[in-house]
């Protein structure tokens, strides 16, 4: 009977810890001013995804203020459980919409400014995705992708490389492209309706679509 209840103890402590630790992170993201921490010169981060893992390694010199919001992101667990919802074969993979709604709306216009190509979109480069048109490099908000390909052609367009998969680019050639392009030209998401609805839409009209576990910066 004692055990029994010191077990029961356990488990509602344990609950709490984990409750708070998450009020703690859902707070922090709904605050991007206050994310401002500069990045390490060099840093590795983990990605334990639905596909298996992968490690990108991140050059600041490359783009400062992409690899800073990088990092401030993955230190406050925006990544997690977040949807690898746009996937074209041959082309790239793209990811960055948070799965709660309310806090990828404090983030849509959360933008930070341009940084100068000094490394190219090559095979396994990580970008953040932006806009088009001249003032597409000043609209990063959240979103990346990763280069399956040499799509060098992008360089020009002001997308800068912030990092690049070191280990696992065979884990990032699997993952799941069976919807491809995004709605209304293709079979995939809306991002409007990801980032109106979250995962609950994703989950129930994309089943198949890979996913990040989590995300880790290498001590």
């Amino acid at each position: 009977m004692i055990k029994r209840f010191y077990l029961v103890v356990f488990t509602l402590l344990a609950a709490a810890s984990f409750l708070l630790g998450q009020a703690g992170t859902n707070a922090a993201l709904k605050n991007p001013g206050s994310l401002k921490e500069m990045a390490p010169p060099v840093f590795k981060v983990d990605f334990d995804t639905s596909a298996g893992m992968f490690v990108v390694e991140v050059h600041r010199d490359w783009a400062p203020n992409g690899a800073d919001r990088f990092y401030n992101l993955v230190q406050n667990g925006f990544f997690d459980n977040a949807r690898f919802f746009r996937v074209i074969s041959g082309f790239m993979v793209q990811f960055g919409l948070n799965g709660d709604p309310a806090i990828s709306s404090v983030w849509r216009d959360a933008r930070i400014p341009r940084d100068p190509v000094k490394e190219g979109n090559k095979r396994g480069n990580i970008t953040f995705a932006m806009q088009g048109g001249p003032n597409g490099p000043d609209t990063r908000t959240t979103q990346m992708f990763i280069n399956f390909g040499d799509n060098s052609n992008l360089d020009s367009s002001g997308f800068a490389a912030f990092g690049r998969v070191t280990k696992g680019m065979d884990v990032v050639d699997k993952i799941y492209s069976g919807y491809g392009e995004g709605a209304p030209s293709g079979r995939g998401p809306e991002q409007g309706r990801i980032q109106a609805e979250g995962n609950a839409y994703l989950t129930k009209d994309f089943p198949k679509m890979d996913y990040i576990k989590k995300t880790t910066i290498e001590k």
